[in-house]
C-alpha cells in the first residue's frame, strides 16, 4: 500500500517542537494505513524521530514578508526534496478532530479550506490543503520574479494563490472548521458558554490568536481594552485531542 504523505513548516520561534510532536500524534491516531510525515523545519531540536525533517526553503522577499505565510509559497517549487506526487499540508496549530483518510481521497488537484470570513469569493484557506509537489512551480517563480507587483497586488499568500491557480476545489464545508468563526459563542455567550466544535468537524483551526493551549486554558492574548470581546471559556476537548 502506497504511503499517505502528510506536510508541514515550522520555523522561527512561534511554535515549538511540541506543535510538530502533537500534530505527528494526532494525524498517527486519525489516520488509516502507512504514512510518511515530513517537517521543513529551521531548527528541528526536540521533534520526535518518526518526523521526517528537512530544511526550510527560504524566500528572496524583502522584510518582513520573507518570515510571514509568504514563505510557504516554497512548497509549489518544482522540486521539493525528492518529495513527489501528493501531500496534505498541514498547518502545525491544527487540531485533529476525526478520521482524516477523506482528505487523501476528494477531489482532485489543489484541495483546499474555503475562507471561513470571505464564503462569497473564491479564496482558499490554506490552513490544510492538498497539492501534487511541482504541479504550479510558476506561483513560485512569479512571486520572486515580479515580488513588487505581487506584494502590492495580494493582501497575502493565500489570495495570490488562490487567484493564479485555476483549478481549485474546496474541502466539504463541515470538515474544516475555524476556532474563532465556528467554536467560540458569539457575544456575551463567548463569557459564559464554553467553545465548541461543530458536530462533524475534523480540523479545527487556529488562525491569530489564540493558539490551542491558550484556548484550551480560556486565555486569549490580546490589549486590555480588546478583553470583552476577546474573550474565551476553557476548552477542555482541545487538550483532549491536542496531546502527544
Amino acid at each position: 500500500m502506497e504511503s499517505k504523505q502528510l506536510l508541514c513548516m515550522k520555523w522561527g520561534t512561534l511554535y515549538g517542537a511540541e506543535y510538530v510532536n502533537r500534530l505527528y500524534s494526532m494525524v498517527e491516531r486519525n489516520i488509516t494505513g502507512p504514512f510518511r510525515f515530513f517537517c521543513l523545519t529551521d531548527d528541528p531540536t526536540g521533534i520526535r524521530p518518526d518526523v521526517e525533517c528537512l530544511p526550510c526553503p527560504e524566500i528572496d522577499l524583502p522584510l518582513p514578508h520573507r518570515n510571514y505565510g509568504w514563505r510557504k509559497v516554497t512548497l509549489w517549487a518544482e522540486d521539493l526534496f525528492g518529495i513527489e506526487g501528493e501531500v496534505l499540508f498541514l498547518d502545525v496549530d491544527l487540531v485533529i478532530m476525526d478520521n482524516i483518510d477523506c482528505f487523501f481521497e476528494y477531489g482532485d488537484g489543489f484541495v483546499v479550506c474555503r475562507n471561513w470570513t470571505q464564503l462569497d469569493k473564491r479564496i482558499g484557506n490554506t490552513s490544510l490543503y492538498r497539492f501534487t509537489v511541482g504541479s504550479h512551480c510558476e506561483l513560485l517563480s512569479n512571486l520572486l520574479e515580479n515580488s513588487e507587483q505581487v506584494l502590492a497586488e495580494y493582501a497575502n499568500s493565500q489570495t495570490y494563490i488562490s487567484s493564479n491557480v485555476e483549478k481549485m476545489t474546496f474541502w466539504p464545508d463541515d470538515w474544516c472548521c475555524s476556532f474563532k468563526v465556528h467554536c467560540v459563542p458569539k457575544g456575551i455567550k463567548r463569557w459564559i458558554v464554553e467553545p465548541k466544535p461543530p458536530e462533524n468537524a475534523r480540523v479545527v483551526a487556529f488562525t491569530g490568536d489564540p493558539n490551542p493551549d491558550a484556548a484550551a486554558a480560556g486565555h486569549w492574548p490580546c490589549p486590555w481594552y480588546k478583553r470583552f470581546y476577546k474573550h474565551v471559556r476553557p476548552s477542555p476537548w482541545i487538550t483532549e485531542h491536542w496531546c502527544a
